[in-house]
């Protein structure tokens, strides 16, 4: 088994060109395979409250379902990073909250490291009392789904060149806060391009474009669930899964199953 990778490897791998592979995972079966597989890092993302719960947003995923959810995620992973996302006010209403449940995903549920979305003008305290703490933190600016209530839905941001310059200050500033990598989700290939360019810390993509240090996708999206633009089927698990239910219920009604081989003498 590889040596566990690090928030310092990730920032030494964009140092040395090598691409990131980060990839979303919700339970403990899931996880181990995806670390199996060699992925980088894995993200236990509040958007479990979509890919997995049935919800129409992230806003009302809790800590404690994070918590839940990066604690079998992590007692799975023996190699890769695990960064888990900070849900909806567990960090907006002040420092001493921020620290207190970024401790939670560490301490309690085993995360390596912690997600949060906004601007340093908006989370700068946060983000570097969470610093301080000892604990990892990974920006992400673009699309924010946090904020999507503002945004009027799920949008490309950074279209305009007034809203590219916002999304650029950003990321620059969240580097200067002390993050070790920044999520750019649903950007322009060209305004992503640019930010990784100038960034010291990994650009890690979603809907953003080659050019980012790294990509993450929703596990979901990749084995037959995604409709999304930049997802793309590597496995159709969905239909495996679709014809494995529908081969049981068959076999079970024709009284197929269980067979001999099945039970005991």
């Amino acid at each position: 088994m590889k040596d566990a990778v690090t928030a310092a490897d990730l920032r030494r791998k964009k140092s040395t060109g090598e691409k990131i592979a980060f990839l979303t995972a919700y339970d403990y079966p899931t996880a181990a395979l995806v670390d199996a597989a060699g992925m980088d890092a894995i993200l236990v993302g509040d958007s479990v409250g979509m890919a997995v719960m049935g919800r129409e947003n992230t806003l009302s995923v809790t800590m404690d379902v994070m918590v839940h959810h990066t604690a079998m995620v992590a007692r799975a992973v023996k190699r890769a990073l695990v960064v888990a996302d900070m849900p909806f006010l567990s960090y907006h209403t002040g420092p001493e909250d921020a620290v207190r449940h970024a401790g939670r995903l560490v301490g309690e549920a085993g995360a390596h490291a912690v997600k949060l979305e906004g601007p340093v003008d908006q989370f700068g305290d946060c983000i570097r009392a969470i610093l301080r703490a000892g604990i990892p933190v990974m920006g992400h600016v673009g699309l924010t789904p946090q904020s999507i209530l503002h945004f009027g839905g799920f949008k490309v941001q950074g279209r305009d060149e007034a809203d590219a310059r916002r999304i650029k200050a950003a990321a620059l500033a969240l580097e200067e806060a002390g993050c070790f990598a920044v999520v750019l989700e649903c950007v322009p290939a060209a305004l992503a391009a640019d930010i990784t360019a100038v960034l010291s810390i990994p650009t890690i993509g979603i809907g953003a474009g080659a050019a980012c240090d790294g990509q993450v996708l929703v596990m979901h999206d990749i084995l037959g669930w995604g409709k999304t633009r930049f997802a793309k089927t590597f496995g159709d698990a969905r239909t495996v899964m679709a014809e494995a239910f529908a081969g049981y219920v068959k076999e079970v009604k024709a009284g197929e199953y269980p067979g001999p081989e099945h039970g005991y003498p």
